[in-house]
């Protein structure tokens, strides 16, 4: 799916994903993301929801988000609440997708300058 999304100087914009990429402005990527609404792009080790940890998210808070919006692939597959329980504890909103509705939320927050996260999986093709 292609998006055509507004430009907002300086704010990080999903341009573009399908199963096997993620555009972000216009650079492709092919492996999971933490896309911050604004500053730089971190790839981000896990592949699929059974290989996330708890360090998986604890990486998010190194990007001081208000919310993170996490796509869990190409169906929606939620986790469990420990893993995530350090964004709980500080009081960051956590939201469950799938990515490419993670990749479009994202968009509408970032947009309106809100300080959200996107915690993208992306499964490598096959």
């Amino acid at each position: 799916m292609k998006f055509q999304p507004d430009r907002s100087e300086g704010v990080n914009i999903i341009t573009r994903h399908d199963a096997s990429s993620i555009w972000v402005g216009s650079t492709s990527f092919n492996h999971s993301l933490l896309v911050p609404s604004q500053g730089s792009v971190v790839l981000w080790p896990p592949r699929e929801v059974a290989e996330l940890t708890a360090a998986h998210f604890g990486q998010a808070l190194e990007l001081a988000p208000e919310l993170v919006i996490f796509g869990s692939g190409a169906r929606l597959q939620f986790v469990s609440p420990a893993l995530h329980r350090c964004l709980i504890e500080r009081r960051i909103g956590i939201e469950t997708m799938d990515t490419a509705a993670a990749c479009r939320t994202f968009n509408v927050l970032a947009s309106e300058g809100r300080k959200v996260l996107a915690a993208l999986l992306l499964a490598p093709s096959a």
